[in-house]
């Protein structure tokens, strides 16, 4: 069937206002944070910031009190990209895996929603820490200079009074 282009010049400002409305509504629920953190993923070969998960924290119980689409879109768009994160531990994924699945403009914003994410948004902070460093040893043996820490136990007893030590009896 052929479309006259009478038909194609009627048609065609509807559809593009519709699509334009639909890009100003999509860009308007995203904000300038999230789009970065879409844009710029996070490097897997390094433990995010405390300030991420801050912000995660802010956006999500943001979500819970206002129940907006805008904020809900940007507690989920920051956590979901960290689901996938090498270096998360498996508790702090679950409390992102909860704002990614709670998240979400509720038609009745009840107090037990708001609870939930206010509590999986709370763990995030708490949850998603760096392990606690090691203490470094150098991993060599003391030098000849250095006395040698006493093992304590009766070893050292005995050989103090002549009695144990290498001696044979």
């Amino acid at each position: 069937m052929r479309v006259t282009p009478l038909a194609t010049t009627v048609q065609r400002p509807a559809l593009l206002t519709r699509l334009l409305g639909q890009a100003t509504l999509l860009s308007g629920l995203i904000s300038s944070s999230a789009v970065a953190q879409i844009q710029h993923p996070v490097d897997p070969n390094t433990f995010p910031d405390a300030s991420v998960f801050r912000a995660i924290q802010l956006k999500a119980m943001a979500c819970g009190r206002e129940n907006t689409p805008e904020s809900c879109q940007q507690a989920r768009a920051m956590a979901d990209p960290l689901m996938d994160h090498p270096k998360l531990p498996a508790p702090c994924k679950d409390s992102l895996w909860g704002i990614v699945e709670q998240a979400t403009v509720a038609p009745n914003n009840s107090y037990a929603r708001r609870e939930a994410l206010n509590r999986d948004a709370t763990e995030v902070t708490t949850r998603c820490r760096a392990a606690s460093k090691p203490l470094a040893t150098s991993g060599q043996p003391p030098s000849k200079g250095e006395p040698k820490p006493s093992g304590g136990g009766l070893g050292g007893f005995l050989r103090g009074l002549g009695i144990g030590g290498n001696q044979l009896n």
